[in-house]
């Protein structure tokens, strides 16, 4: 498995798996609308890669070099020294502990290389796949959020988790 800031060469993949897996997706990602086409993908990957350093970041999931999701920083709060990760994966490589490593990874560079302190995952309540790999990693509940977020045509409830770096060295290095 390997991670890697997406290429404009990666849109028509990328776009390929959110078509194909758009049915799957759309239980839980409000965006999938606005990705009608290869080019709605490039727009993504050029606007990333003009970007400022605290703003988005999206990195793209290979299992044995195919495409089968992204992983993302979704927010970096410099001032409080925390981020944000968000993912998604392909329904066929779900369940494989693909996510729960590149969310490691992930989560080692940004408390190693970027010396942040908090890292935050939210799921809605019912996406027990993505809650089940916040609890992986060892994070903890600390709240559910009230119709967190809008989808399509009703309000989900979000489940926020977090660990700090020193929990998260603790339970990866000691």
């Amino acid at each position: 498995m390997e991670i890697a800031a997406p290429m404009e060469g990666d849109a028509q993949e990328l776009f390929n798996i959110v078509d194909e897996n758009r049915a799957y997706l759309r239980k839980w990602l409000p965006w999938l609308d606005d990705v009608k086409s290869v080019d709605d993908e490039l727009s993504l990957i050029r606007s990333l890669s003009e970007k400022k350093s605290d703003e988005f970041t999206l990195y793209i999931i290979r299992q044995f070099g195919n495409l089968v999701g992204v992983i993302s920083l979704n927010w970096v709060d410099w001032s409080n020294r925390s981020f944000g990760l968000g993912y998604w994966l392909s329904q066929s490589s779900s369940g494989h502990g693909i996510m729960t490593k590149a969310c490691s990874r992930l989560m080692d560079h940004c408390f190693d290389d970027l010396k942040l302190h908090r890292s935050v995952i939210e799921a809605a309540v019912e996406n027990y796949p993505s809650r089940a790999v916040a609890e992986r990693l060892g994070m903890r509940i600390e709240g559910i959020s009230k119709d967190r977020e809008w989808l399509y045509d009703h309000f989900t409830d979000s489940s926020l988790y977090a660990i700090t770096a020193p929990e998260w060295k603790s339970r990866n290095h000691g």
